[in-house]
């Protein structure tokens, strides 16, 4: 029962923060990827690729929606090296939009929106900086919350 409640607060905290009217990349989506793996284990990194899969649904796929899953099963996988402090617990998310940062422009690239060269290469990554700036303050409110309830004990944790 518990794994199932676990699952269904996953969800609702993703879907709330991608179906509210918002800033562009300002969700709790990469603070989510960082911190469900670090929190309950990896074993809950499907529910959350799930989630996103059900979101994408009722959002509309898109030529980059396998690179954000790629880059939120990464950003999973990697959290577990930064568990032992709360400064590398903030520093592990925000190297986690670093890698949403270079692994979803990479495909944005990759799938043609801009020339299929080192120039058109770098406009991808220099157009998405307005994203990054939303992604990196988004990151830090949302992982400054689920710190906060670490901090009170508003859920347990298997890891932290």
């Amino acid at each position: 029962m518990k794994i199932i409640l676990t699952s269904i607060s996953i969800f609702l905290a993703l879907a709330m923060s991608r179906f509210i009217p918002h800033p562009p990349n300002f969700t709790s989506l990469l603070a989510l990827s960082f911190y469900v793996p670090a929190i309950f284990g990896i074993r809950y990194l499907p529910v959350l690729l799930i989630s996103f899969a059900i979101t994408d649904i009722v959002i509309g796929y898109h030529m980059g929606t396998h690179w954000t899953w790629g880059s939120v099963l990464l950003i999973g996988l990697l959290s577990k090296f930064f568990l032992n402090s709360l400064y590398l617990r903030i520093s592990g998310a925000l190297f986690g939009v670093i890698i949403f940062y270079i692994i979803t422009n990479f495909g944005v690239w990759f799938g043609g929106m801009y020339q299929p060269n080192f120039n058109g290469l770098l406009l991808s990554y220099t157009m998405a900086l307005p994203f990054l700036g939303y992604s990196i303050l988004s990151t830090l409110i949302f992982s400054t919350i689920i710190e906060t309830f670490l901090k009170f004990k508003i859920f347990q944790h298997n890891k932290i």
